[in-house]
């Protein structure tokens, strides 16, 4: 008896986490809690000061995340990009983006989709004091966008998932580009040069056929730390570590870390990222030049921008679709990359010093998200789709299927590749 109760108990916690769609339900969880508890009275000053508390003074000769939202946002966040790395290099290796026409595609809707969403704000805020935020709605938020798209589970097929994640990373490129460029201070050379020498190290150790998984160790480590401290945001080394590591040896591991980073750093990261406070500032949102910007250009600026560029590349033969898929299916990608999120609210931080500005950018980079999502559901919901299903070649040619894995892509047996 005792025994059947367990098992009615605990089997359907089980199956919720063996479910893609857990993590997208965990996310938005995650974020309504977040929101309620920086906005009671009686929790909000605790529960927001406790992201933003410091663990140490920071000294001249070593740098380190000092917050527990540094912490999880450059530190935690590596983990979730190195996944993503290896998914997109098995991809170009193996998979949907193995061809340039293939790859073509992602890179091409990136740009629009950058572009589009930068010239609506522009058009609101050219002529004011606020147009430095143009960068704002320009990327797209991997975890959320991906977390959105995985509750829909079989629906749609696994290549428009590695369509949207390879989006979505060229789109955080171009972001940390823009960074880089219009919204860094300064950038630090010397760490840069560091970076570089780390690097150079891993490829080698590659090059030279490396198998042990040990000797990657202190150089990702040195490679992190150098990106972290040169001026440009730190997860972008996760991306890099996985392109440059032979994927023969990352099946293991990705294994190891899919549950951890699915149940733990991503809920983790909604919890921080959406500790804001909701001022006095909030009752110009509605008429402010900055939210219509930011709104309109992640709502109508995203999808317009990932479909025409996709449209027109498909169409002039420059790339091709994904396969089992269609325009339809695209332009609802294209909604859900309307969902800004980390790389948004990070540009607004630069892009703005008071406070104020700050407040409504991310309240309206949060609606624009929230509406961007629930369109892209909704319509995604509505349109007939191939179960997904993902077949990989091995140097054999004999193909490899595999359903979704809980990161809401394909868990493939890899073949033998550097």
């Amino acid at each position: 008896m005792v025994k059947l109760v367990r098992h009615k108990m605990f089997t359907p916690i089980r199956s919720f986490f063996k479910d893609s769609r857990a993590t997208g339900v965990l996310l938005i969880v995650c974020t309504i809690l977040s929101l309620l508890f920086s906005n009671l009275g009686g929790t909000s000053a605790a529960y927001v000061g406790f992201w933003h508390a410091r663990f140490f003074t920071p000294s001249g000769i070593i740098h380190m995340p000092n917050s527990p939202l540094m912490l999880i946002n450059e530190v935690l966040m590596s983990f979730f990009f190195f996944l993503v790395g290896i998914e997109i290099k098995r991809e170009l290796k193996v998979g949907e983006l193995a061809s340039v026409r293939k790859s073509m595609l992602p890179v091409l809707a990136a740009l629009g989709g950058m572009i589009f969403p930068a010239i609506i704000f522009t058009i609101f805020n050219g002529s004011t004091p606020f147009h430095h935020g143009w960068g704002i709605p320009m990327a797209t938020d991997i975890a959320f966008s991906l977390g959105i798209l995985s509750l829909l589970g079989r629906k749609i097929p696994v290549q428009l998932k590695i369509f949207l994640m390879a989006l979505a990373i060229i789109d955080d490129l171009g972001a940390v580009v823009t960074i880089a460029i219009f919204y860094s201070n300064q950038l630090n050379f010397p760490f840069l040069i560091g970076a570089a020498t780390a690097l150079v190290s891993i490829i080698m150790l590659n090059v030279v056929k490396v198998r042990r998984l040990a000797w990657y160790i202190l150089p990702a480590i040195l490679l992190w730390y150098c990106i972290f401290n040169s001026g440009i945001n730190a997860t972008i080394a996760g991306v890099i570590l996985a392109f440059c590591m032979p994927l023969s040896k990352m099946n293991k591991l990705e294994q190891i870390l899919h549950a951890p980073v699915n149940f733990f750093i991503m809920p983790l990261f909604a919890l921080a990222n959406t500790a804001i406070v909701l001022t006095s500032a909030t009752g110009h949102f509605f008429t402010s030049t900055i939210s219509l910007g930011i709104i309109l250009g992640l709502v109508f600026g995203k999808p317009l921008g990932i479909f025409l560029f996709s449209f027109l590349a498909a169409k002039s033969g420059i790339a091709t679709l994904p396969s089992q898929t269609s325009f339809k299916q695209l332009f609802g990608i294209g909604m859900l990359g309307g969902i800004g999120f980390t790389m948004s609210i990070f540009t607004a931080t630069l892009a703005y010093q008071m406070m104020d500005l700050q407040v409504i950018s991310k309240i309206a980079i949060i609606a624009g998200s929230v509406i961007s999502g629930s369109l892209g559901y909704l319509y995604l919901t509505r349109l007939r789709t191939v179960p997904a299903m993902h077949v990989v070649k091995s140097i054999s040619d004999s193909p490899v299927y595999e359903d979704e894995s809980i990161f809401g892509l394909a868990a493939l047996n890899e073949p033998a590749l550097i």
